[in-house]
């Protein structure tokens, strides 16, 4: 029996993580169940053994998305302004933005996240802070709450310049707009940055 519980939630997971490429790469509302439950190697009648609804596996997947950018992203970073400018540069690289899959699902699909219902807006809110939260405590360490909104601001930006980024035909003005929100996001932290991206 305990292969089984196992087996239920990696196949869960793997629904979970498929799931948030989709929507990252399609949006929500284009991804339907079937594509989704295809792209994990599964049937449509198996969706509702681990999901609710779609709705329950996109709070799910926004959640799990954020939880991996903060693992990977905002946990590894220097403690300090130091990781800060890391987690800045990372956020706003050429990499990142060329990625979506395996991008941030804010710049994916925030303009969803504010069409969709309270409980995925609320999985939304949770992840969110999470990441912007470990910002903040490099930022104010003794008190990283009075940072908050300024950290979210931070976030918005970085989220919206890397949307104009991908959306812009013209490759050297993307790569431009990317430097030009690196700076324009340490400067909103109050972080003084040097050309070789290293914090003062």
């Amino acid at each position: 029996m305990r292969y089984r519980g196992e087996h239920k939630q990696a196949t869960r997971q793997r629904i979970i993580e498929t799931a948030g490429r989709r929507f990252k790469r399609d949006g929500i509302d284009g991804s339907g169940i079937s594509t989704l439950m295809k792209d994990a190697g599964l049937t449509n009648g198996a969706f509702y053994t681990h999901f609710a609804s779609k709705d329950d596996l996109v709070a799910t997947a926004v959640a799990d998305q954020l939880q991996v950018q903060n693992a990977n992203i905002v946990a590894h970073a220097a403690p300090g302004r130091a990781g800060l400018e890391q987690i800045v540069r990372w956020y706003l690289s050429a990499q990142h933005r060329d990625s979506p899959d395996d991008g941030c699902p804010s710049a994916a699909l925030l303009d969803e996240m504010g069409r969709c219902a309270d409980p995925i807006k609320k999985a939304y809110t949770d992840g969110v802070l999470v990441v912007t939260d470990g910002i903040a405590a490099r930022l104010a360490p003794d008190d990283p709450l009075s940072v908050r909104t300024k950290t979210l601001n931070a976030y918005a930006m970085m989220a919206g310049t890397l949307q104009l980024s991908r959306a812009l035909a013209d490759q050297q003005l993307a790569d431009e707009l990317l430097e030009q929100g690196i700076r324009n996001t340490l400067a909103l932290l109050g972080i003084e940055h040097d050309h070789a991206g290293t914090a003062n």
